[in-house]
């Protein structure tokens, strides 16, 4: 339940928003696309395609108006539901009529573009028109021609849902479900140092590149503070898996049977400041400790701003890179049920993980902490940010938590649970 006074988003505007612009990005053609952004007074998407579909990738990414076929709608309890069926389908001589009526008070379109012979009748009355022949190998847009980039996305599918890929998702499913919980339950009995081999018999891809720090030695049990990006839940796991020793990370909130089936222990935080740095510091006294400082998931190439929490707590930092390969189903949600996240990982065919492990801070100039040390938190998490974005030729940005649940769902990723109490939406490490 979103917290009150925090707007959400119906679930079909919710897709619009999170799951399809990405799948849209993707199918949009170079030559398409050169010609309709060389068009600079205004731009309009005439489309068979529902509206409320199509509406936010063609404001956002191409920067044009839309009008497209409408959906029948009903109200329910004050609220406005899509039964599903189609109230105007905007084809041939609809389309037509449309262009007259949004030009109505000035000239005709200069340059007109489509892709059938329904298209026709509305070409006629541009002062240019391009027929754009159906070719699937034609040279896609660079994302970065676009007027905006996909950085959040949601939805289960790695590919683009076309027949193909859509059926082949469907179908595996079932098959994909049992073979992730013989990945879980079958490597949750083995000796974590055992893990990364059992991981190639059950068809996992395990990349570890770099040397971690030893394990801390019996008598001084002060361990390092490993600081990874994050891309699924299961990054700690990993981290662990790729130590070949258990550590421990911190969450703010992790369903119980994640918690119970966890290989690694997982401690919670309360996000009261000085209790979880009391918290953490405690931990580091105990062993190694994983922190994910995105606080959230982000699945595109690119790291979301570092809190400076961990950079206050010890001068023991090992920056890591992660990054996962899924191929046909996502292992993060920002919307549906996370305590099935880490089985979507491993429902993919041959998922992946690659592991590295950076140099630690040494050097006072590198931390806050350290006798000399004359930087700041939030510098040292910069610093970590670009260090790691470096290695995974990622982009460093600016962007929270806040603003990823607030693009997908409408709301700050705050919930709020039986006691009113505030907690994260995301079981995710900050």
């Amino acid at each position: 339940m979103a917290a009150p006074g925090c707007p959400r988003f119906p679930p079909v505007e919710a897709v619009a928003r999170g799951v399809l612009p990405r799948h849209y990005a993707a199918g949009v053609r170079g030559d398409t696309w050169a010609v309709f952004r060389g068009c600079d007074e205004r731009r309009v998407v005439i489309t068979a395609s529902p509206a409320v579909m199509v509406a936010e990738f063609v404001r956002e990414f191409l920067g044009a108006e839309v009008a497209g076929t409408e959906l029948e709608t009903v109200s329910i309890a004050g609220e406005k539901r899509f039964t599903g069926r189609i109230e105007h389908v905007l084809v041939g001589e609809r389309k037509k009529e449309v262009v007259q009526r949004l030009f109505s008070s000035g000239d005709m379109p200069d340059v007109g573009l489509g892709d059938r012979e329904s298209d026709h009748d509305f070409m006629a009355i541009c002062k240019e028109a391009y027929m754009v022949p159906p070719d699937r190998r034609a040279p896609r847009a660079a994302a970065d021609t676009l007027l905006s980039q996909t950085i959040f996305h949601d939805g289960r599918l790695v590919r683009r849902p076309d027949p193909a890929h859509a059926f082949f998702a469907l179908a595996y499913l079932p098959v994909g479900f049992f073979l992730a919980l013989f990945r879980v339950f079958f490597n949750l009995l083995i000796p974590v140092q055992f893990v990364r081999h059992t991981y190639r018999l059950t068809g996992i891809n395990l990349v570890v590149r770099g040397t971690p720090p030893p394990a801390p030695r019996i008598g001084c049990p002060r361990g390092s503070l490993f600081v990874c990006n994050h891309r699924t839940a299961l990054d700690p796991i990993i981290i662990s898996i790729a130590l070949g020793r258990p550590v421990t990370c911190v969450t703010y909130s992790v369903s119980r049977l994640s918690t119970a089936i966890s290989p690694i222990r997982a401690a919670s935080l309360t996000r009261d400041r000085k209790a979880d740095a009391a918290r953490m510091a405690a931990l580091l006294e105990e062993g190694d400790v994983v922190v994910c400082p995105e606080g959230t998931t982000c699945r595109e190439p690119f790291l979301l701003r570092f809190s400076a929490l961990f950079a206050e707590l010890t001068d023991r930092i090992v920056p890591v890179a992660v990054d996962a390969h899924q191929s046909t189903y996502y292992g993060s949600t920002a919307r549906g049920c996370k305590w099935l996240d880490p089985y979507f990982f491993y429902m993919n065919p041959r998922p992946g993980y690659k592991v590295t492990f950076l140099p630690p801070l040494r050097s006072p100039q590198e931390t806050c902490c350290s006798a000399g040390g004359n930087r700041s938190a939030v510098d040292v998490a910069n610093h970590v940010q670009r260090v790691i974005a470096k290695e995974l030729g990622f982009q460093c940005t600016a962007l929270t938590r806040k603003d990823k649940y607030m693009k997908l769902a409408g709301n700050d990723g705050t919930i709020v649970d039986n006691n009113n109490k505030p907690a994260n939406a995301n079981n995710k490490s900050l």
